[in-house]
C-alpha cells in the first residue's frame, strides 16, 4: 500500500525524522490559509499524488504570499497531472501540500527497502539526490551506497557514520545523519513498511538534514497490525480493479495487456502469463482466484477481468485440488450472463469434477473455446485477438 508524501513526513516525523512543518489542502483558500499558518516568507506548493516526477510535470512552485498558493491550487486541483509514473493519462490532483520553503546546499538520495536478495532491510544512498535513483544506476553506479542491515544487531552507529562519510557529511552532518537514519529505521521496522525513499534528502545551509520529499509503502499482510495506517489507504490513487478485487480477497495486480488471465495458485499464474508472452501476446493482469475460492469469488474476479476495456480475449488456466472445477464453472457463467460476455474465452481445466465443470459450461450457451493443455490454450487465446501461429 502506497500513501500520499504529507502522510508519510507525518509518519517520519513521529518517529523524530527532520521534516518541513507543512500542511494538506484541497481548495485554493485551503492552500492560503496553510501558507498564512505556516508564518514565513516562502512556501511550496505540491500536487499530493502516487507518482514521481511532479516538479518536472509542473506540479510543484515555490510561492511567496497566501495569493500565489491560492492561485497555483487553483490552477492544480481538478486537473491531471501527466509525469514519466503515470502514464499519458495522468493522475487527478485532489490535494495539495503546502510546506515551509527550506534553503537548500545539498541534495542527497536515501532509500530503505526490503532486500530480497539478502534477507534483510537495505540502504541505498547516493550524492545525486533529486535524480531517480534508477537513472543514477545506469549512469554512474559508482555515485551509489548500498549496505545491508544485520536483522540481528539492526542499525548500528558505526554503519550510520560509514555511510555519511560516503556521502561526503562532514562534523556536525555526520552526527545529524545518524539520528535521521535511525528514526527511519524505527519507523521502517515498526510500521512493516516495505520501502521508505527520500528524494532529496538535503542539507541545508545552516546544516540541518532534511527529508524535503518522502514517499513510503507498507507491507499489505502486516496492515492488520496498523488500522491507523491502513486508514490512510486513498482509494483514489489505486486502480479500480485492484481495489474491488480487494474486497473479496483476490490476489490481482493490473498490468498493460490484452489477454485476461484467471488462474488458482501464484505459480500457475506466472506461469501462464509466461506461456501467452512465449505465444505472442501480452497478458493484462495476474490474477490468482486461490485455491478455496466460491461461485461468489470466481464470478467477481471474471466481472474484474472484463470491465477492463482493453482485455480482448480471456484464458481460464484452473488445476482443481481444493478448488473444484464444477465450482469455477458455475461462477463463469453466473458473471458471463450478468456482463455479456463478448470477447473471446479460452478455457483449460483439469482436476476434481472437471466432467462436471466442462458439462456446467457446454450447457450455459456461453461460447467457450476448450483447450487441452496450456500450450493449447496460450495457442488459442493469442489465435483469438489475431496474434501467434
Amino acid at each position: 500500500m502506497n500513501i500520499h508524501e504529507f502522510q508519510a513526513k507525518h509518519i517520519l516525523r513521529s518517529f523524530g525524522a527532520a521534516v518541513p512543518n507543512g500542511q494538506p489542502a484541497t481548495t485554493g483558500d485551503e492552500a492560503a490559509m496553510a501558507f498564512s499558518a505556516l508564518k514565513v516568507p516562502k512556501a511550496v506548493v505540491k500536487a499530493q499524488i502516487h507518482a514521481g516526477g511532479r516538479g518536472k510535470a509542473g506540479g510543484v512552485k515555490l510561492v511567496s504570499s497566501p495569493q500565489e498558493a491560492k492561485a497555483f491550487a487553483d490552477g492544480l486541483l481538478g486537473k491531471r497531472l501527466v509525469t514519466h509514473q503515470t502514464g499519458p493519462e495522468g493522475r487527478l490532483v485532489r490535494r495539495v501540500y503546502v510546506e515551509e520553503a527550506s534553503a537548500v546546499a545539498r541534495e542527497l538520495y536515501l532509500g530503505m527497502l526490503v532486500d530480497r536478495k539478502a534477507a534483510a532491510v537495505s540502504i541505498i544512498a547516493s550524492t545525486e539526490g533529486g535524480m531517480e535513483i534508477e537513472e543514477v544506476a545506469a549512469k554512474t553506479p559508482d555515485r551509489i551506497v548500498t549496505e545491508t542491515i544485520n536483522p540481528l544487531i539492526g542499525l548500528s552507529p558505526y554503519l550510520s557514520r560509514k555511510i555519511a562519510f560516503k556521502l561526503g557529511l562532514k562534523d556536525k552532518q555526520v552526527n545529524l545523519f545518524a539520528t535521521l537514519l535511525s528514526a527511519l529505521y524505527r519507523a521502517f521496522i515498526e510500521t512493516d513498511a516495505s520501502l521508505i525513499e527520500i528524494n532529496p534528502l538535503v542539507v541545508t545551509q545552516d546544516n540541518r538534514i532534511v527529508c524535503l520529499d518522502a514517499k513510503m509503502s507498507f507491507d499489505d499482510n502486516g496492515l492488520i497490525r496498523h488500522p491507523d495506517i491502513r486508514e490512510l489507504r486513498d482509494p483514489n490513487e489505486e486502480d479500480p480493479g485492484e481495489t474491488e478485487a480487494a474486497k473479496y480477497d483476490l490476489s490481482y495486480v493490473h498490468l498493460d495487456g490484452n489477454i485476461g488471465c484467471m488462474v488458482n495458485g501464484a505459480g500457475l499464474a506466472m506461469a501462464t502469463m509466461d506461456i501467452v508472452k512465449i505465444y505472442g501476446a501480452e497478458p493484462a493482469n495476474f490474477l490468482d482466484v486461490g485455491g478455496g475460492a466460491n461461485t461468489e469469488k470466481v464470478a467477481a474476479a471474471f466481472r474484474i477481468l472484463l470491465s477492463d476495456s482493453r482485455v480482448k480475449a480471456v484464458l481460464i488456466n484452473i488445476f482443481g485440488g481444493i478448488m473444484r472445477c464444477d465450482v469455477l464453472a458455475q461462477g463463469v457463467v453466473e458473471a458471463a450472463r450478468q456482463v455479456k460476455l463478448s470477447v473471446p474465452l479460452v478455457v483449460r481445466m483439469e482436476g476434481t469434477n472437471v466432467d462436471k465443470g466442462k458439462q456446467i459450461l457446454a450447457e450455459s450457451g456461453i461460447k467457450v473455446i476448450a483447450a487441452a493443455d496450456m500450450a493449447d490454450a496460450a495457442r488459442r487465446v493469442t489465435q483469438a485477438i489475431g496474434v501467434g501461429a
